[in-house]
């Protein structure tokens, strides 16, 4: 299936990538402050005590951030992981209705989650939340960051369902899984 906002979810990956590069980043940094001071302590000096504070919580906020922007690129691209047990040994026919039932679900869902999130933003907002660990970070940053991606895999949720169901309703007896399409069923 081509899908028409390919690039919307590939901003969506690229900004996934780029959370998971500054845990990197973070964690890599903390951890060679942390060897100076070993090495100053082994050489006889004093340490430094060099320290970047709330390192666990960036790389927790940037850890979702990437999980929920990487949704739906990997929605699109089939790599969720599928349970094609029963829906496989299905005829055609039945294989693309239940699909549309699945998709449904997911959407329905994946909307209400996204209502939810919404309203946690603006919560957030209102009453100036800000995060309890070393580092006050507004909490209505790394919630905008769930926002986007679940928002995202909404839009990839509606043109799949829009794509299965133009199969069901044309020639639902051609229809093939996606992860048959790619030889993972």
């Amino acid at each position: 299936m081509t899908y028409r906002l390919d690039r919307l979810y590939r901003l969506g990956a690229w900004g996934a990538a780029a959370c998971m590069l500054a845990i990197c980043a973070i964690i890599t940094f903390q951890v060679l402050l942390r060897c100076l001071d070993a090495l100053l302590a082994v050489v006889g000096s004093a340490p430094l005590g060099l320290e970047i504070p709330g390192v666990s919580e960036m790389a927790a906020y940037l850890l979702v951030g990437a999980t929920f922007l990487s949704m739906a690129y990997t929605f699109t691209h089939h790599a969720h992981i599928r349970v094609t047990l029963v829906i496989s040994r299905l005829p055609p026919r039945a294989r693309v209705w239940i699909e549309t039932l699945c998709l449904l679900v997911a959407l329905a869902l994946s909307v209400l989650l996204t209502w939810e999130l919404v309203g946690l933003v603006r919560e957030s907002l209102d009453y100036g939340d800000v995060s309890s660990g070393l580092l006050a970070i507004p909490l209505w940053i790394p919630q905008s960051v769930l926002v986007v991606g679940i928002a995202l895999m909404c839009l990839a949720l509606i043109e799949t369902l829009i794509g299965t169901l133009r199969i069901a309703f044309t020639a639902p007896a051609s229809y093939v899984t996606p992860a048959s399409r790619d030889g993972d069923a």
